[in-house]
This record gives structure tokens, C-alpha cells and sequence, in this order.
């Protein structure tokens, strides 16, 4: 335990969602025959008692770092002043978090209840507090209060700048809101980074394609292209489709990629991604080899955007994940809606179409879905380059409204 406390307080830093100094590091707990702490900290008094309310083994707490602390700051305020939680829209939020509930401080007596209802609760910020805090727990290992945390993070960047861009179509954007968005504008507008130096194809042999895609995830999470571990990847060769499994970390996939037969021969995939069919579907009507899945933030907050005025007459708004009827596109990349499974609204049937003229599909409030051929460079970088173009389109949008 002792070595897992440690390891996903160093995630947490590594992910650039707090820092390892200043006035409140990660904070992780973790119980096994005994409780365990990844360090000392006069905040644990309040934590413990929580084990035992309500039975789970593990609590990860901890203030975020720039821009996250101004944005959930933010965001935690606007809550309390409405008497509601926190509402992100994004895909992950949906189905995994519902919504984001926001207590006062550590003694609040909805700080319980809250957390016996969600995975996580936002600490505002207030007296004595200048910074807001995350707490997030688990039933199994710290790795849940990890993910469930960096999901917290990201639902909230997401929706800070979705409801930015929405204020400033509308003409209704807080003066807070201009000054947050102006203290990140030299992060956004710096230059996309170097490509990584990835295995080049073609794969020859079932190990060269394990390390490939070992490598192609954990560049993925090292460039800030997924949130926690959510995303997948898949690699085609000799009608076997190489996959990561459902719940793997992206950046941790040495053993946890199944290989499962595209002629339905064996059981292997039951414990492979969610989206299995969508990769499989993918494959058989494009003749990729190879396809990445992450979540970069500007292409989910693309993806959300929407004419207020068309939004307002929809007959489908509140439903545009899965029923958005339009045809829409980013800088020539194509939206689509869908939710993972085999049903009419599942991704195995609206993905695979619109990569008819594109290597890349944005799928709505969801990520970024990238195909090609030999190796994973090809979609590694175009994954990259949607990013960015979608953060370049965003930084236009907002000059536009702004002047």
C-alpha cells in the first residue's frame, strides 16, 4: 500500500494537476490491514473519520495547481451562489461522475452526504483557504480516487471554457471569467511540441506490436492528449486486433492488451476496451491498421459548440451526444455524435462512416478518434495536430467575439 499511495500522488503531479510544494501536496490515503498515508498532514484528522463512514479503502485529497485552481475556484463559487453542483456536459461527466457537488470546507455537514452519493466532492475556496480542493474516493485501491480526481480536473477545464465561449456568444461572460481566460492565454497560444520518436512500422511481429502501442499510450498521456487513463488504442495484423483493455491506463499497458481475433474465434475480448466494436467496425470499413483514442480538451470543447440560436430551437438539445442531426466539422475534421455500445446511437455505427474522408473524427464531448497504416506516428501526430487546431480555432472564435 505504501507503494501505491506514493505512486498515484506522483501521477497526480506528474499530470501537472497539482505540485509536490506549496501549501497543500496530494494528499493519499490507503487502507489495508492499516491505514496508510503517502505523507504527513494536520488535514488527515478530518479524513479518517471518512474510512469508516463509508467503508471504502481509499481518499485522495489535494488543492490543484494553475489553471485549474482558478477555474475550479471559479466554478466552485458560481455553485454555491446557485445552490447546485457543478454541471459539465463532456461524455466522461455524463456516464462516470453525473455531476460535481461543492462543500464549504472539510466540516461541512454536506461533505458526507455528498460523498456517499458521488465519487468526489470540490472544496471552495474561502477563508483561510484561498484555493479550492479536490477529494475523491475509492472502494478498491487509490488508483479510483486518481482517476475519479484527474476526471474532476478536466470535466471543469472543459466546462470553463465551454461556458466561456457560450458567454460570449450570448453577451453574457462575467468580468471574472475575461480576467481567468487572459492569465492562461500565454499557455494557449504556445507552440505545439516536437512529435515523439515512436517505433516505426511495419510491425512485424506480436511483440514489436505490444511495445508499439506501450510506447504510442504512454506519449499519449505524457502529452496531456487523455484524461487519467480514459482513451484506448488498437492494432491490426494478421486478422488479430491488438487492444487495450477496459480500465487499462493508458500509459501503463504492459500487459493489458488483448489480442482478439477478428473472425470471432475467441472469448478474448470480454476483457478488452468498451469500445472494441467501434475499433473493430472501424478497421473492417477503412483497412487501417491503427487507431488511437484520446480526449484532448479543445476537441472535446469544440465539439460542444453550438449556434445559441440553432441550440434554442432544437428539437434534440439536451440530446446532441447521440442525436445531433447536423453535419458538423472542425477545420475539416468531422462530428459526430454516439455512446459506446452496439445500439442504434452506438459509435460502431456513427464512427466508422466518417472516416470516410478524414484520418481523424471528433466524437461529441467525447475525444478524438485517429486511424493509419505501418505504426502508430501517423496517429500519434495527427492526433496531436486536431489538438491543436481545435485550441487554434477556439483562440480564434473568442478574438473574434472579444473585438
Amino acid at each position: 500500500m505504501d507503494a501505491l499511495v506514493n505512486k498515484y500522488a506522483d501521477k497526480l503531479i506528474r499530470a501537472g494537476l497539482t505540485s509536490a510544494s506549496g501549501p497543500c501536496p496530494p494528499l493519499v490515503g490507503g487502507l489495508d490491514d492499516t491505514l496508510v498515508w503517502n505523507r504527513e498532514s494536520r488535514r488527515i484528522r478530518s479524513l479518517e473519520p471518512l474510512f469508516s463512514a463509508m467503508a471504502i479503502t481509499s481518499l485522495v485529497y489535494f488543492r490543484p495547481g494553475p489553471p485549474y485552481d482558478r477555474i475550479i475556484g471559479y466554478l466552485a463559487g458560481q455553485a454555491l451562489d446557485a445552490g447546485r453542483p457543478i454541471r459539465p456536459m463532456d461524455c466522461e461527466t455524463r456516464t462516470f461522475l453525473h455531476d460535481l457537488p461543492v462543500v464549504r470546507n472539510l466540516s461541512d455537514p454536506g461533505l458526507l452526504p455528498a460523498l456517499k452519493q458521488r465519487k468526489s466532492v470540490i472544496i471552495a475556496p474561502g477563508k483561510g483557504d484561498p484555493a479550492p480542493a479536490i477529494l475523491a474516493h475509492g472502494t478498491v485501491s487509490p488508483e479510483q480516487g486518481f482517476v475519479t480526481a484527474s476526471s474532476v480536473a478536466f470535466a471543469a477545464y472543459v466546462k470553463f471554457f465551454t461556458d466561456y465561449l457560450y458567454g460570449l456568444q450570448t453577451g453574457s461572460v462575467p468580468r471574472e471569467m475575461h480576467q481567468i481566460y487572459d492569465t492562461m492565454l500565454p499557455e494557449l497560444t504556445r507552440p505545439q511540441p516536437g512529435l515523439p520518436d515512436l517505433i516505426q512500422g511495419p510491425l512485424d511481429s506480436e511483440e514489436q506490436v505490444f511495445a508499439a502501442m506501450v510506447q504510442a499510450g504512454k506519449a499519449t498521456v505524457d502529452y496531456g492528449l487523455v484524461d487519467s487513463y480514459f482513451g484506448n488504442i488498437s492494432y491490426c495484423r494478421d486478422g488479430i486486433l491488438y487492444i487495450s483493455q477496459t480500465g487499462s491506463s493508458l500509459d501503463e499497458l504492459a500487459g493489458c492488451i488483448d489480442p482478439v481475433p477478428l473472425d470471432g474465434s475467441s472469448s478474448a475480448g470480454l476483457t478488452a476496451s468498451s469500445e472494441l466494436t467501434a475499433h473493430t467496425e472501424t478497421i473492417r470499413k477503412t483497412g487501417c491498421d491503427a487507431i488511437l483514442h484520446g480526449h484532448p480538451k479543445f476537441c472535446v470543447i469544440m465539439s460542444m459548440d453550438c449556434d445559441p440560436r440553432e441550440k434554442a430551437g432544437c428539437r434534440f438539445s439536451g440530446k446532441c451526444h447521440i442525436h445531433c442531426p447536423r453535419e458538423r466539422f472542425i477545420d475539416g475534421v468531422p462530428i459526430v455524435p454516439g455512446e459506446v455500445g452496439t445500439g442504434p446511437t452506438g459509435l460502431c455505427n456513427t464512427l466508422p462512416p466518417a472516416f470516410r474522408n478524414s484520418p481523424a473524427v471528433i466524437v461529441y464531448g467525447h475525444g478524438l478518434f485517429t486511424t493509419g497504416s505501418h505504426d502508430f506516428s501517423g496517429v500519434f501526430s495527427t492526433l496531436l495536430d486536431v489538438e491543436t487546431r481545435c485550441r487554434r480555432t477556439y483562440l480564434d472564435n473568442v478574438a473574434a467575439l472579444r473585438a
